[in-house]
Formats: C-alpha cells, structure tokens, sequence
C-alpha cells in the first residue's frame, strides 16, 4: 500500500486528516496519507499522534518505511490502543522536533558547501548532527568551518525544490555527494534540494524554507575515523 507523503510538497504542514488503510504483523499502522516523515537519508522519522474521533489518541513513538515501494508505518509507543482498517484519524506530528531536525538538516547541506569533499556518511539527530568526509588530513580549523557556516546561515539564503528524471541524475552523477547514501531512484524522477547558489544536490528529507531559520550553529568536534575519514559534528549554539 502507497502511502501518500504530504510532507514531500509542504514539510510545514503540522496535520492532516488520514485513513487508516493497514496494520502490519508488528501493529506499525498505515495510513493512505501521513505528514510523517519516515527514517531515511540519515534523518530520524517523526513522532506524535493519531488523533481519533473517541478521544483516544494513539501516540507514535518514531516513523519507518514499509515493507512495499511508497508504504509509511507509524510504529506506536508501548501500550496503545490498537485501531481499526477503515478508521478516521488527523495525524499530527511533533512539530517542535521535526522543525530542529529541518534546521540540522539544512545545516548540514551548508556544512557540505563550506567542506566540498566526498560525503562517506551522516547522522542528523535533535539539536546536532554530522557529516563524515573522504579526507585525509583536515585542511581547516573547527573554528574556521564555524564561522564559515554561520556566515552562510545569516545569508538568509532562500531553499527551493525540483524534480530531474532519473536519467537526468544518471547523466550527472557529480550531483550526488554522498558516496555512502544513494538517493532514490526507479520512480522516474528524484527530488533536487536546492539552497541559494551554494548548494544543489538530491535529497528527500525536510527542510527549513531559509537559512535564518537555523539559527547560531557551531562545530563541537572534529574527529579522525580512519585513515581517509574525517567526522565533522555540529551542533545548535544555544
């Protein structure tokens, strides 16, 4: 069952209203529309609530893509009351979280802009995340690449979204940096996040609509993994 992911089109939608439309041998409930974002990419998925007509709420403790092309299950905390195949229900996410992941996201596209090496991995987690990079040696300062990324984050620079065929990534693979994290294909067409004129690459996770929204940010360590990795973490200034 494909679930419809309102999120793609608006990551500032906090609800909507859904149906459930499938429950899963582990009780993960499927919905035919979610503003939900699934674990992927390297971002957690989202937590909150199925909110029902009787006034029980069915709290979703994390989000995960089904075992079908396009499903999304809403995995619920211990203990909830199970729903039925048919039901009404808004689905609200907890919009103070998701809106920090879309920060820590965000930043991390500037972190791969002001560090434009080969991305071997990344991590985005509430309030920090990390990039890992194909690198040797460090040839900056966990200082220089903090005052490097704010200054991109007092830019204001405006994000915007667009679709290329897959043939079109295909044909350009230097769009992809991430060596580790392939984005995906086998749709017909892939979802290019694009920040101002410093950034332009594949990507299907939530982001803020303008960098002031990230906020003071700073790198918390630098780390070696490796002989040909380097980790760079980040975290929220305040």
């Amino acid at each position: 069952m494909t679930t419809e992911a309102v999120f793609v089109d608006d990551a500032y939608l906090r609800e909507c209203e859904a149906t459930v439309v499938g429950i899963n041998d582990l009780g993960g409930i499927i919905l035919d529309r979610t503003v939900f974002y699934p674990t992927g990419g390297g971002q957690p998925g989202d937590s909150g609530v199925l909110k029902r007509s009787n006034g029980q709420d069915v709290i979703v403790a994390t989000t995960v893509k089904g075992d079908q092309p396009g499903e999304i299950v809403h995995v619920p905390a211990d203990g909830q009351s199970p729903l039925d195949v048919g039901e009404k229900v808004a689905a609200v996410i907890d919009w103070d979280r998701r809106h920090r992941l879309m920060r820590i996201h965000t930043c991390l596209h500037l972190l791969s802009a002001v560090m434009p090496y080969p991305v071997t991995g990344g991590q985005i987690s509430d309030g920090k995340g990390r990039l890992d990079f194909d690198l040797p040696e460090m040839p900056t300062t966990k200082e220089e690449i903090t005052e490097n990324l704010n200054k991109l984050v007092n830019q204001n620079l405006d994000l915007s979204f667009e679709w290329i065929t897959d043939e079109e990534l295909a044909a350009n693979p230097d769009l992809v940096k991430t060596m580790s994290v392939k984005p995906p294909t086998g749709q017909g067409r892939v979802r290019m996040v694009r920040v101002s004129d410093c950034d332009y690459q594949p990507c299907g996770g939530t982001h803020v609509r303008n960098t002031s929204e990230i906020g003071a940010v700073r790198v918390r360590k630098v780390e070696k993994k490796g002989k040909q990795n380097r980790r760079v973490s980040i975290e929220f200034a305040d």
